[in-house]
């Protein structure tokens, strides 16, 4: 049964967002006494120049809607990042230099573009960058020391990423979409002086090769990457001076192997293993050509890379546990807390389950459960992407629930990655149907086991589980006591007309074309053709500087459900896809549960 409703400002579900994270981190490869990490710490997601050895981190950016993605300069001396506005994901790079002034913009003469990637060569003599606006994917190599006119471009368009440098910056690797025209990508290696290309690393029609980076020694053109030809995502290395390629000896190691890193040496390769949602790492010994599984700590792995004292970093969390920066040894024991989060919080450690979806498809879900006998008012949880997967791992949103007297049943349908390339490739083209069968499915199983009450059933997800979420009361209208969706899709062809260009390409992959080319898939797969079955009322929270998933789709959306006679709540936010303040995240929080408790009494 429902607790009674807790917004007050001692209640525990609010410490739970003010825990600091640490979400993402790198270290200069030319001065290994500095980096830079993103954190929320003082309050929103910033950038923070990170003084290694003594762990002090200094803020660098100040944006209001807060700032992720950034990258340290070869020798630590500033950090670049995308200058929007708002949140848009629109603008120019900017550097700041650590020991003070003023950022500076590298690109003024370009108009303003979208981009998901940059980049300086180990040595710090070229940088690069990819760049999107309507006329497609740019990817620029630029001499780090004369500026200048680029030394090396390249154009398509199709989704494309890049340049990955090598030690020297004699050689661009990019990763684009060009052969597939869907979201599989193949690689392309290109001399910088020449622009001549020496070579391309391809598996074939319906497989994708994914780049990961060159080894980190003068001279070694060894190029490492991830195929999906054996049904699994599996290592290799690539010689991009030769086009001679060694798949690594991983095919005992079940379910998703990528790889993160190379060691300084270049003989060591760190793993990461993904089977049924949960992470291990492991060591490949490039000269032994052995394996080698790392006895670590449990939980979450985000991101690790090997240190400068030849241990290994890595961002790691739990259900309680915000994510921080570990050091272990290379066996995989743990040596200390580089870099701590917050205190661990309490709440409730998930269950990883299994049922049939409606075709007999085996599909992986967590479940948490609160105190006491079921049935119990559940959330069911899709996450964003589609290409993502929902992980044991820090979500203080969903202690909150928990808090409540909630269940929370979140579902790795299909389209997530690491349950293998038939599984996430099974929607391409057809987006909206099996995601929907499978949650489908999963409210079936967790009323048949007694978990749900039928009647408090609530879907709610962000970014493509937002859109899942307004799929499903359309598609499944019976099934739902209302619907809470965040930066949601809910017109596919609207969006596509607003969006930046990085987004209309992973559009134009996920359904093999754009909507004039193939208008019915567009059709089918939009909430808004589904509008005049809802039933459930629904809570949606959306961003106005939002590009991935922009405002006038949602308006029209809102609009039509209106005019219909349905029961839909709107609530905007002055930022962009997603929530970067500690304060706009409790304040959607405490919508929902307002939203939860008024519409089941």
């Amino acid at each position: 049964m429902l607790k009674p409703l807790n917004l007050d400002a001692s209640a525990p579900w609010r410490s739970r967002f003010e825990a600091a994270r640490i979400v993402n981190s790198d270290i200069a490869t030319r001065n290994p006494r500095r980096g830079v990490v993103t954190s929320n710490k003082d309050g929103a997601y910033q950038l923070y120049a990170w003084d290694v050895p003594t762990g002090q981190l200094t803020q660098m950016t100040d944006f209001p809607t807060g700032k992720v993605g950034g990258t340290i300069s070869a020798d630590g001396e500033r950090i670049y990042y995308l200058h929007d506005e708002g949140g848009d994901e629109i603008g120019h790079y900017h550097y700041k230099p650590i020991s003070g002034g003023d950022p500076v913009d590298i690109s003024p003469d370009m108009p303003a573009y979208a981009s998901n990637y940059f980049t300086e060569s180990f040595t710090g003599n070229h940088y690069g960058f990819a760049a999107a606006n309507q006329f497609g994917f740019f990817i620029y190599v630029i001499d780090n020391v004369r500026g200048g006119e680029p030394l090396f471009r390249f154009e398509s368009q199709s989704l494309s990423v890049g340049p990955l440098l090598s030690y020297n910056g004699e050689i661009a690797v990019i990763a684009t979409t060009e052969k597939a025209k869907s979201l599989h990508f193949n690689l392309e290696a290109y001399d910088i002086q020449t622009g001549e290309k020496l070579g391309e690393l391809w598996d074939g029609p319906g497989t994708s090769v994914q780049p990961v980076g060159f080894a980190r020694r003068a001279g070694d053109m060894r190029f490492l990457a991830t195929s999906s030809a054996s049904g699994y995502p599996r290592p290799l290395i690539w010689n991009t001076r030769t086009n001679e390629r060694f798949d690594l000896p991983v095919d005992d190691i079940e379910g998703d192997v990528t790889a993160w890193d190379w060691s300084e040496d270049g003989r060591l390769i760190l793993l990461r293993q993904m089977h049924m949602a949960q992470s291990k790492l492991w060591l490949y010994d490039a000269e032994s050509k052995q394996t080698t599984a790392l006895n670590h700590p449990a939980g979450t792995y985000s991101k690790a890379y090997f240190s400068p004292d030849g241990t290994i970093y890595a961002h790691l969390s739990d259900a309680t546990n915000a994510e921080r920066i570990i050091e272990l040894e290379m066996s995989g024991a743990f040596r200390r807390v580089v870099l701590d989060a917050a205190p661990d919080q309490s709440g409730i450690h998930p269950q990883s389950v299994t049922f049939s979806s409606g075709d007999g498809t085996p599909i992986q879900a967590w479940l948490y459960t609160p105190e006491g006998d079921g049935p119990f008012p559940t959330i069911v949880h899709t996450h964003g992407g589609p290409t993502g997967v929902q992980t044991n791992r820090y979500m203080p949103d969903i202690q909150a629930w928990i808090d409540h007297g909630f269940a929370f049943f979140t579902i790795n349908y299909r389209g997530s990655t690491t349950f293998g390339k038939d599984f996430q490739d099974a929607i391409l083209g057809n987006l909206g149907d099996l995601e929907v069968q499978d949650v489908v499915a999963g409210v079936h199983w967790v009323i048949d086991e007694g978990i749900a009450q039928p009647d408090m059933i609530l879907k709610t997800g962000r970014s493509y589980g937002g859109y899942m979420t307004l799929q499903c009361i359309g598609k499944a209208p019976d099934l739902w006591a209302g619907g809470m969706a965040i930066v949601a899709i809910a017109d596919w062809k609207l969006m596509y007309e607003d969006q930046a260009e990085t987004l209309r390409g992973y559009q134009r992959a996920l359904f093999g074309g754009s909507p004039d080319e193939l208008p019915e898939a567009h059709k089918k797969s939009s909430p808004i053709t589904y509008a005049e079955q809802v039933k459930a009322p629904l809570l949606v929270i959306q961003g106005r500087n939002d590009t991935r998933c922009p405002e006038r789709q949602m308006e029209v959306y809102e609009a039509k459900l209106r005019g219909l006679g349905k029961q839909i709540e709107m609530s905007w936010y002055e930022a962009g896809h997603g929530a970067m303040t500690i304060e706009e995240q409790v304040r959607q929080m405490e919508l929902m549960l307002r939203f939860a408790y008024r519409v089941l009494g």
